[in-house]
């Protein structure tokens, strides 16, 4: 009986409380009543804090449409997340496309040039497949868990904290109302006991009137002293969390720096496979690059950049050498020329020369040498270049 009486008086202050609060609160509003305001370091922080929510949320959800453009595939990711489950390993679209390549290839026909270059192409692909799935792994471990954590974690206690201390404000405005209205209350009733009423009986009761609203102003001022006590220390708890913002910035910070070194990492792997593909298609003889006796074409350059640091590549427009007639002239003429490096060359084995792009190094023909290749001379180094890579000067 006694546990169900003390339910009931709490809830009923908690309900009065509540009402006190939405009351005040809808005066401030109407401009009825004052409002406490927080000093402007606390302000300050409190728009650093909710900038960084924001901002956080909008990198982060941008950040998972980038290594995941697929809605459906993050729709279920999210799902075996929040089931505490490990979602299905699923094949990712350039490993998709490099299986397609290397099964065409085969029904063509290893030993055909179509054939052969689809399953080395194929097989590059795969490699940026298992590039790619690496690099949302490394992204969500050390950039988007940490982003997510915040959002989900520090900024959910800082929003707890900030509307304790909105309550408390409410409360100390409250009190700082009722106070009002009982000094108000007795100043009023002093100026009526200061009036000679007549009759024993009417001071009696006026006087008792009086005791009991200066005992409620009595109690007011305590009360607003209690609420002031609270609302100060909720202001400072809420301060300390909120400065706690600018060693979020520099988590993030580092988060971000190994955020830029996984992407520095996956996009000079791609380049440095695709670089070798391109090799490796470019060193096909020349007889080998047609399918059915059909005429052959040497392979088009890349007009990529270096993701890595090297020389800028040249233009798409001046990588477009497919037989060039100066370089036929050159291989019929037997002299020697100069040419330009049009970008970087590993050498394959021994018998070929590495190249730099824009360094410009002496060619010269060799009789019997294939038809997409010439003798380069760099100082004491020789070596067989790639036609493709070069471009003539006068």
């Amino acid at each position: 009986m006694n546990i169900m009486d003390f339910n009931v008086k709490k809830l009923a202050a908690d309900a009065g409380t509540f009402l006190s609060r939405a009351v005040q609160f809808t005066e401030e509003k109407l401009g009825q009543a004052e409002k406490t305001e927080l000093d402007a370091h606390l302000e300050n922080l409190l728009s650093k804090a909710e900038c960084t929510k924001i901002w956080t949320e909008k990198i982060m959800k941008q950040t998972e449409v980038l290594l995941q453009p697929n809605p459906n595939a993050r729709i279920e990711e999210f799902v075996y997340e929040k089931l505490d489950r490990k979602a299905p390993s699923r094949i990712n679209n350039p490993e998709l496309l490099g299986q397609y390549m290397i099964d065409a290839g085969t029904e063509f026909g290893p030993g055909t040039a179509y054939g052969n270059a689809l399953i080395k192409c194929g097989e590059t692909q795969k490699r940026i497949g298992t590039a790619d799935r690496e690099l949302i792994q490394t992204s969500a471990l050390n950039f988007l868990t940490p982003l997510r954590n915040f959002i989900e974690g520090d900024y959910k206690t800082i929003a707890k904290e900030r509307k304790l201390l909105q309550n408390k404000r409410l409360d100390l405005d409250a009190a700082k109302t009722r106070l009002k209205k009982a000094k108000a209350a007795e100043t009023r009733a002093s100026q009526l006991n200061s009036a000679r009423l007549e009759g024993d009986n009417i001071m009696v009761n006026f006087s008792y009137m009086l005791n009991l609203l200066h005992v409620k102003w009595l109690k007011s001022e305590q009360e607003l002293r209690i609420t002031q006590s609270e609302f100060d220390r909720q202001a400072e708890i809420t301060r300390l969390l909120l400065e706690g913002i600018s060693s979020t910035h520099a988590h993030h910070l580092r988060c971000l720096n190994d955020f830029v070194e996984a992407q520095m990492t996956y996009y000079a792997q791609c380049y440095q496979y695709m670089l070798d593909l391109q090799k490796q298609l470019g060193s096909f003889p020349s007889n080998y690059h047609s399918n059915n006796n059909q005429t052959a074409v040497a392979p088009v350059p890349s007009a990529s950049s270096n993701v890595i640091g090297s020389s800028a590549l040249t233009s798409t427009s001046s990588l477009v050498i497919t037989s060039p007639s100066n370089l036929t002239d050159l291989k019929e003429c037997g002299g020697s020329r100069r040419a330009r490096v049009l970008y970087d060359y590993d050498a394959a084995n021994s018998t070929e020369l590495s190249l730099l792009a824009d360094e410009v190094i002496t060619v010269f023909s060799v009789v019997g040498m294939d038809s997409d290749w010439l003798m380069g001379e760099r100082g004491n180094q020789k070596g067989r270049v790639p036609i493709t890579y070069l471009e003539l000067l006068n």
